[in-house]
């Protein structure tokens, strides 16, 4: 049994994978956290809660001047009753009060994972592969029901959480903030990891001690954002990529969300996580009920690459769904650098030849394809074809494409509106904003409002009808702007602040009844590149376009970044011009292969004004890559060398059954009289040998241990090597 309730101490001993998880319901109904961590056989309480007389530490009880929740380590906290740190959830009554005091009424053990209404979460095949245990809580005076569901997975260290709120009282609520996991931890000897970063530099890795007070990250922008992503991590001093404590937190959310880490004067530690309760409330009517998304925690005692197989495991697994989750996916040619907006039939068509020829399978057409869209200053939200660009439709052109051997992909952003387009005009009122106020423009557009079932439905008709009427099989979902005046026309005073809730509740019912529709087209979703990189958009579209810098050296730092949580399948990576249209930096072709073939491969440029040599290349670029996609899109991930550490990057891709695996190193500066540099490789198979496509035959102790040797680098700047390794024998038998 993967959870186990022991009814004398009332205490619930959760099991996932090599992870335990304690939780007891102490007297008075407080339920209170015993232990996270490397699995336990039993637990008989050798580190027992202990309750000290606590100055300025109030005491529910007035008879028992030990205990107060300012010190319990607790699974929900409150505030308003004797806990000064920072609430899980908060509510206000009719009277303006917002005192709350939720205590445990029932529980029960439920055999698989019950699915979570109208949001994406994680789920199972089998029944088998999981269990779950729903613990209710109740506020008596309230009359506020609140169900805590935690999901043990019976082989992975994950431990899926949600929270419920069911109004059961005769009076309305109002939901200040409602977080989707809460954790005390009993010390602070912890460094906090995340992921910060801006629009084309998203997802760099930082990593900081916790000092006293709470330190936190967020998005306010209506999007899980460039700036931060909703995942949080708390690694035990001096962890590294191989060994130490890690204790992992991801939110399967696309809009605004906040997570912290509070460290307070016992020295004990808080973390928290959930949607941003910043300009954010829900009215509750009697029998009313919101649903709070999931939160994955993953436990690792093998340091941050075990954290990450982890989650790429159950992201690629047990996250994203449909036909494409467990298929290779195409090598693809996007026409946007090639081309931006000029373009027409014929030059697209030449672009897609000259694709197929090199060995590409997907010709993407971007931006530019639809209403009067000449430039960025109109016709978003007119999704009917421009048949001054593309003379006979996209039909036409797609079967063109087609005959070529191509699959034929599209560009949309069907959540934004541009003032000059003939949608705007017909529902002027369809966008976010505030009466009276004036409607800011990001990239010349305004943000439809998804909050509203008739924007919805018409942007779904819309959406279908071009599916429909070509043989379309990729869909590149894209959303270049943030909210601002988030207002909705429709909604009362009192559910205002509901309204970026519920563009993100809209947004995924579209993503599911198009995706649902149109099971055969692959989605990628996209925000100016990696804005929206979340669990919750791979739940309908199992990649998104990693950023917006198609720089090589850039892609390091993103990708490497990247890679801490999400799976590298899910993430686009091209090969594009050079100088570099953000960076405006010149690397080799090689180097910018590599970089994008250690992700889901592609090319954005014009494949036409290529010189013979470069053409060659790409054609052995691709040809490596098709020989090596399964291990690059399926295989364990190791991340080797630092580009936040130095000069050099190094990261490997190992088979499932690692009989081969796939190694790069980057280095990125040339450097005068350089040490000789050696890659410690990782995941082969110990007691075997492997032969190196550079010669040679090694033991995968000796590979693991001594590492590889690089060979001098005589290019300059910006220079890559691979190696292939394949198994060859098994000494150990």
């Amino acid at each position: 049994m993967s959870i186990q309730f022991d009814a004398e101490s009332r205490t619930f001993h959760l099991t996932a994978g090599e992870t335990s998880y304690i939780l007891r319901i102490i007297d008075g109904g407080y339920l209170a956290h015993l232990y996270w961590g490397k699995r336990l056989r039993r637990y008989d309480g050798s580190n027992p809660l202990q309750y000290l007389d606590r100055g300025f530490s109030p005491n529910p009880n007035p008879d028992d001047r030990t205990f107060s929740l300012d010190t319990l380590p607790q699974e929900y906290p409150a505030y308003g009753g004797t806990d000064f740190r920072n609430p899980a959830y908060q509510i206000q009554r009719a009277d303006g009060t917002t005192i709350s005091d939720l205590r445990v009424v029932s529980h029960q053990i439920v055999q698989g994972k019950p699915s979570i209404d109208d949001l994406p979460a994680t789920y199972v095949e089998d029944e088998h592969e999981a269990q779950t245990l729903q613990i209710h809580l109740l506020d008596s005076l309230l009359g506020l029901s609140v169900t805590l569901s935690y999901t043990v997975y019976e082989r992975r260290n994950v431990i899926a959480r949600s929270v419920r709120l069911l109004n059961k009282g005769a009076e309305p609520l109002q939901v200040l903030r409602a977080f989707s996991a809460n954790v005390d931890f009993r010390d602070d000897n912890f460094d906090m990891v995340h992921l910060p970063g801006a629009w084309a530099r998203e997802r760099h890795i930082e990593r900081q001690p916790l000092h006293k007070g709470i330190q936190s990250i967020e998005s306010r922008r209506g999007a899980s954002s460039h700036q931060h992503n909703p995942f949080l991590a708390l690694a035990r001093k001096g962890a590294t990529e191989e060994c130490g404590e890690i204790f992992a937190f991801s939110l399967v959310y696309s809009g605004s969300f906040t997570a912290s880490a509070e460290v307070d004067q016992f020295s004990t530690t808080r973390v928290s996580m959930g949607i941003n309760d910043f300009d954010f409330s829900w009215s509750l009517e009697p029998g009313g009920v919101l649903q709070c998304p999931e939160a994955i925690l993953v436990y690792s005692a093998n340091g941050l690459g075990e954290m990450s197989r982890t989650f790429h495991g159950l992201f690629r697994e047990r996250l994203c769904r449909g036909e494409y989750r467990d298929q290779v996916r195409p090598i693809l040619i996007n026409n946007w650098e090639g081309t931006y907006f000029d373009f027409n039939a014929d030059s697209i068509e030449r672009i897609a030849e000259a694709g197929s020829s090199l060995g590409m399978e997907l010709f993407v057409l971007d931006d530019g394809w639809f209403g009067k869209r000449d430039d960025d200053k109109s016709s978003l939200g007119d999704w009917f074809v421009n048949e001054n660009k593309l003379e006979g439709g996209l039909n036409r052109l797609a079967g063109r494409i087609v005959d070529k051997e191509m699959q034929f992909g599209l560009w949309f952003e069907p959540e934004m509106v541009s003032q000059e387009s003939e949608l705007y005009r017909k529902h002027p009122d369809w966008c976010l904003h505030v009466p009276g106020r004036n409607r800011s423009e990001g990239r010349n557009q305004l943000v439809l409002d998804f909050s509203r079932t008739e924007v919805c439905d018409e942007i779904i008709s819309m959406v279908s009808g071009i599916l429909s009427s070509a043989p379309i099989t990729y869909v590149k979902w894209d959303m270049n702007r943030h909210m601002t005046e988030i207002g909705s026309a429709t909604l009362p005073p009192v559910r205002q602040r509901e309204t970026a809730h519920r563009y993100i509740l809209g947004l995924y019912r579209v993503m599911e009844e198009l995706t649902t529709t149109f099971p055969h087209v692959l989605f990628e979703s996209c925000s100016g590149g990696g804005g929206r990189f979340d669990p919750g958009m791979l739940y309908y579209m199992p990649q998104t376009w990693t950023s917006d810098n198609t720089d090589a050296v850039s892609r390091l730092k993103i990708q490497y970044g990247t890679s801490l949580v999400y799976p590298i399948i899910s993430m686009g990576a091209h090969v594009s011009a050079v100088p570099n249209h953000q960076v405006h930096r010149s690397t080799s072709l090689d180097i910018r292969g590599h970089v994008a073939m250690s992700g889901n491969f592609g090319y954005e440029l014009d494949v036409t004004a290529l010189s013979e040599e470069e053409k060659a290349e790409i054609r052995r670029q691709i040809e490596l890559y098709k020989t090596n996609r399964m291990l690059i899109q399926f295989g364990g991930f190791y991340r080797l060398l630092s580009p936040f550490e130095g000069n050099e990057t190094a990261w490997m891709f190992v088979s499932a059954d690692q009989s081969e695996a796939l190694v790069f190193y980057f280095r990125t500066g040339a450097e005068a009289n350089s040490r000789v540099s050696s890659v410690r490789l990782q995941g082969l198979d110990e007691g075997s040998d492997y032969s190196c496509d550079k010669g040679g035959v090694y033991g995968a102790d000796e590979l693991m241990n001594s590492g590889l040797a690089v060979p001098a680098l005589w290019k300059g700047d910006y220079e890559s090597i691979m190696w292939k390794l394949t198994r060859e024998t098994d000494i150990t038998h």
